[in-house]
């Protein structure tokens, strides 16, 4: 059964709802040609909705020559040269954006909203105090560029240190395969405008990254998703859309995944690797939240040498969002390539926030502070499960690390009127149908534990949930 995830309270009409999610549905392959679509009065029924809009949305589906109405028979997909696939349609545009206001949401000063949704630890969580004194220290150095453009690559020493602290976890990255960027999130943008075009299909977690689902939909590229179980992505899962889909890269958290806090299994690593060698596509590892597993931890670069991986990390989570200073590493060949598109699309990284982590790294008790973090991290965590069982939602796997508890609503769809109403409540959550490639509904919602432990939240989830 066809399933929209529709809001009757967004300024986007439901006519162009239904429209732009048939049609990534389509666009997506989730729906193929010649697959026959509900009947108006069964669309209507089921998205609560009135025949009319029904209507219309199938009328203008028939227009844009997504579906064939047959008299008496009703709507199906229809065929569709490879051209009017690749064009890049306004709808991934418009869909890029669905998720835009829940990072608004959580960049907001000021408001008093309890964000139990974001994806960082809070302010006071960090070391701000060592990041002001590095600053004075480094602000003082004759050696420092304050007005100058970075290098290409990024600042040397820093790379040097990221290569001796991914080597200490099992991966060797020489320096001249490292490229910094601003944050993890350019890191991946960089690799995509790189590899991809409109109308490639990659592989991406399921659930997953959302930030980088929008990114990718904004460039008209089509997300294809991988069920994601305790141990990594579904391998078998994997195989099976592997024969329907011919992707270009697959995009995956390894460690303290997002937002499930899962980690890969070594099993699914070496299963997951030989079907990319088979199959010819690459594996983006997303590490970003890497530093905050409390102990070994399973990467696919480990085993790969950048074969079919590019590694991402970044320094944002547990040293200073505000620095902005992420990486990438990967082949000799693809680090010239994607160094270029860096060039092109912003000339260079800051250098002043490459020598404060270099700094931060070297000089300071980096070690010791995250180790304190993740204790801090152990803690809250536990308190979280516990009131989020009294407020009777279910866990069914617990986290072995992080900062996110995920969390579903059990008898529930969908947690998005719950994350609606906890809104008017002045708490941000993070429903589960962000998460998913075609934001499907979905009865999940993903916890930051550093912030659940606010009173207001177990106060909020008893009176919804009736606790």
């Amino acid at each position: 059964m066809l399933q929209l995830r529709l809001d009757p309270e967004s300024s986007l009409p439901l006519v162009d709802q239904i429209v732009g999610s048939v049609r990534q549905h389509i666009d997506d392959r989730l729906l193929r040609p010649g697959m026959r679509l509900p009947p108006i009065r069964g669309l209507a029924e089921s998205h609560h909705i009135s025949r009319f809009t029904a209507v219309e949305a199938y009328d203008r589906l028939v227009a844009a020559g997504y579906l064939q109405s047959r008299r008496g028979s009703g709507f199906y997909v229809a065929p569709r040269p490879a051209s009017a696939r690749r064009e890049h349609q306004p709808g991934p545009v418009e869909r890029a954006f669905d998720n835009a206001g829940v990072l608004q949401q959580s960049l907001e000063e000021g408001n008093g909203r309890l964000k139990v949704g974001v994806g960082w630890l809070p302010p006071e969580w960090l070391d701000e105090e060592g990041l002001r004194r590095n600053i004075r220290l480094l602000a003082r150095r004759a050696d420092t560029r304050v007005a100058g453009y970075g290098s290409v690559l990024g600042y040397a020493p820093l790379r040097e240190q990221i290569g001796l602290r991914l080597a200490e976890i099992g991966i060797d990255a020489p320096a001249a395969q490292i490229v910094l960027t601003h944050g993890a999130t350019q890191a991946l943008d960089i690799i995509a405008r790189t590899l991809l075009v409109a109308g490639d299909c990659v592989l991406v977690d399921d659930p997953g990254y959302w930030n980088l689902f929008a990114n990718l939909r904004l460039q008209g590229i089509r997300l294809v998703g991988v069920p994601r179980t305790d141990d990594g992505p579904d391998p078998e899962a994997l195989a099976v859309l592997l024969s329907e889909h011919r992707p270009k890269a697959f995009f995956t958290h390894s460690v303290l995944h997002n937002p499930t806090s899962g980690n890969l299994a070594p099993a699914n690593a070496f299963r997951v690797l030989q079907l990319a060698e088979q199959h010819d596509f690459l594996i983006i590892e997303d590490d970003t939240y890497g530093d905050l597993h409390p102990g070994p931890a399973t990467r696919f670069a480990q085993f790969d040498r950048f074969r079919q991986t590019i590694y991402v990390g970044s320094y944002s989570k547990t040293l200073s969002g505000a620095l902005r200073v992420g990486f990438f590493a990967a082949s000799p060949e693809l680090t010239a390539r994607l160094a270029d598109v860096k060039i092109i699309t912003c000339v260079s990284t800051s250098e002043f926030s490459e020598r404060l982590v270099y700094q931060m790294l070297t000089e300071g008790p980096y070690r010791k502070f995250v180790d304190r973090v993740q204790g801090r991290l152990a803690t809250v965590t536990e308190q979280t499960l516990r009131m989020l069982e009294r407020s009777g939602l279910a866990i069914d796997n617990e986290p072995k690390g992080g900062m996110f508890v995920w969390a579903r609503i059990p008898g529930s769809a969908d947690s998005t009127p719950l994350a609606r109403q906890a809104a008017d409540a002045g708490i941000m959550l993070s429903p589960g149908s962000i998460f998913r490639p075609q934001t499907q509904a979905s009865p999940w919602l993903r916890f930051n534990v550093a912030y659940a432990t606010d009173p207001r939240l177990e106060r909020f989830l008893g009176e919804a949930l009736g606790r």
